[in-house]
């Protein structure tokens, strides 16, 4: 098999949910080429499908040591970074995934969800909002969206009005 074929069944192994066998398929393709960025990219992916995030983070952190400007990689890094509850970490991959490719609306999404659970949701908003101006139909930013939205308005109606006395 070549390596593109094996590329190929290892992506259609992860489409039938078959991923421990796909990362085998993946290894091998590594062990020919340890520098295919597609193989490591979409290792990282399923690795990150069965909950290995830290060793997905590996496979993203290979492609950025071979190619600082693959936004994929930052992304997918931001990714598995939100997953383990380092927000801050996960905010600045997608910030420099942002800076190669400003008009990436998954990349200003993801950087939305961070923010979101920083507690800064005003900042998420404008976020999701420019997700929504790159795609006016991009799922994740509409309904995240209108989630913090939500929490906006319970949250200002649980706040006790200030009256001012005279």
């Amino acid at each position: 098999m070549r390596k593109s074929s094996l590329l190929d069944e290892a992506y259609d192994l992860c489409e039938e949910g078959e991923y421990t066998l796909a990362l085998e398929y993946y290894d091998l393709v590594l062990y020919q080429d340890p520098a295919n960025v597609a193989a490591l990219i979409n290792k990282g992916v399923t690795l990150q499908n069965l909950g290995k995030i830290r060793q997905s983070i590996k496979c993203y952190d290979a492609v950025i040591a071979l190619d600082k400007k693959n936004v994929d990689a930052l992304v997918n890094k931001g990714s598995a970074l939100h997953t383990l509850g380092k927000f801050h970490d996960a905010i600045d991959c997608y910030d420099k995934a942002l800076k190669i490719q400003p008009k990436y609306a998954m990349a200003m999404a993801y950087k939305g969800l961070s923010l979101g659970e920083l507690g800064l949701l005003k900042d998420a908003i404008g976020c999701f909002n420019s997700a929504l101006k790159i795609d006016k139909k991009y799922d994740i930013a509409l309904s995240s969206k209108a989630l913090v939205l939500e929490l906006l308005k319970k949250n200002s109606k649980l706040k006790p009005k200030l009256h001012r006395t005279n």
